[in-house]
């Protein structure tokens, strides 16, 4: 009988590390392209002479689209099944990226304008979709697998999140590479092609039924998260807004006002992103773990965000003294902001599944990550408005005051799993 026991037990955990590999294999194709897009889109309208805002109000609707995106993807994922989500996101984003290669340059500059934002939309959705349906499955997976007394899921996270943010980074040289050889339209249409072998191995690989459950009823209970949810959803907001605020325009355009190339400015955000992915995988070997899952994690949640505030006002300051060498020093300071920023991103992530139930972890995934994507919407309309008005000084001014409304945020987590669900 402890035999057979242990064989189902054994089959039940090996098809958890299957499932959990399929899903992070195929999110690594989704990020390759996406973080590609977003290099691709900045670098070449940059080099049309679009100015800062308007380079940031092409990605506005990327942005709010995955508010939106992760609200009904959460509860889509629920009611049909996280497989049948993920396929949807996959071929939503073949469509945008088809989208945009059709761009004119015939075109006026508000047509060109407006078709890129509604294009980058849609992928914007695709983005949201994909993401929902993709951590939600690693609560899923996890849970399986804790039968076996394989309870890792603050290492799948991590590995999930920091692999993913690797993959990312590598995007982003990809994009300023395909943007010298290929060109604007044939770099996506190659980004395309690779989504399409991504796409035909999910529906191949995955049970179509995976993480299906009995969805919310109205929309009162879609939004009544417990506390520690609604706590740590509004530390996201900050968080990433605080992260969007000079990185999406304030850098790339600081950089190449200083004599960067594209592929240089490319790789040097790859570089970052792949290191700053490399320690989001590291992070449960930095933050002390705890029996419970909360008692260590939580303080480490709001330390590391303190932490991480005092880095943007250290480079304002850069700014203001006009220190020598400051492409350099900005340099530095990103180093160290990604390290700070990965680990309370890694930490953030885990504490949502932890937080979370797993019969809807979906819901509670797409709850929390809509957050995640009205901070980066924040950040992006900042990021253009501040750094047009002010240059990089305000862009960091603003991601300072983010970072302390997030560490005001991480105040109100609950220790305890009981005070989360209160």
């Amino acid at each position: 009988m402890g035999q057979n026991t242990a064989g189902r037990g054994s089959t039940t955990f090996s098809a958890a590390e299957r499932n959990y590999a399929i899903v992070t294999a195929a999110y690594w194709g989704f990020t390759l392209t996406d973080g590609a897009l977003r290099m691709l889109v900045l670098l070449h309208f940059y080099k049309l002479g679009y100015s800062p805002f308007t380079l940031a109000f092409l990605f506005l609707l990327y942005e709010a689209a995955g508010v939106l995106a992760n609200l009904i993807g959460g509860w889509l994922a629920t009611r049909y099944g996280i497989a049948r989500m993920l396929t949807v996101g996959l071929v939503t984003q073949i469509t945008g990226f088809t989208l945009l290669s059709m761009l004119n340059p015939a075109w006026t500059a508000a047509m060109s304008v407006a078709w890129v934002v509604v294009a980058q939309g849609i992928c914007g959705v695709a983005k949201d979709l994909t993401k929902t349906a993709s951590k939600s499955a690693i609560k899923v997976t996890a849970a399986q697998a804790k039968e076996q007394g394989a309870g890792q899921l603050f290492k799948w996270v991590a590995w999930f999140t920091g692999s993913k943010n690797a993959m990312k980074g590598v995007g982003f040289f990809l994009g300023g590479l395909l943007l010298d050889a290929l060109g604007f339209a044939h770099a996506l249409w190659a980004m395309a092609g690779l989504l399409a072998l991504v796409l035909v191995g999910v529906v191949a690989s995955l049970p179509p039924m995976m993480g299906k459950a009995k969805a919310s009823k109205s929309a009162k209970e879609l939004f009544a998260k417990n506390a520690g949810i609604n706590a740590l959803a509004a530390a996201r907001v900050a968080l990433f807004g605080a992260r969007d605020v000079w990185f999406v325009v304030g850098v790339p355009v600081f950089l190449y006002s200083q004599g960067w190339t594209f592929t240089m400015v490319g790789g040097f955000l790859a570089a970052w992103t792949i290191g700053y992915g490399l320690v989001q995988a590291l992070a449960p070997n930095i933050v002390k773990r705890s029996a419970d899952g909360l008692s260590h994690e939580v303080p480490a949640a709001r330390w590391w965000s303190a932490a991480l505030a005092l880095v943007p006002v250290g480079l304002a300051v850069a700014v203001v003294l006009n220190v020598p060498h400051l492409q350099w020093v900005v340099v530095g300071g990103l180093g160290l902001f990604g390290f700070a920023f990965a680990v309370n991103s890694s930490v953030h992530s885990y504490l949502v599944l932890a937080y979370a139930g797993s019969e809807k972890a979906a819901e509670d995934v797409g709850f929390y990550y809509a957050a995640n994507a009205l901070g980066r919407f924040l950040g992006t309309l900042l990021s253009g408005l501040l750094y047009q008005w002010g240059g990089l000084l305000y862009a960091l001014v603003g991601s300072a005051v983010m970072l302390g409304l997030c560490w005001l945020m991480t105040l109100r987590l609950p220790l305890q799993a009981g005070e989360a669900a209160a």
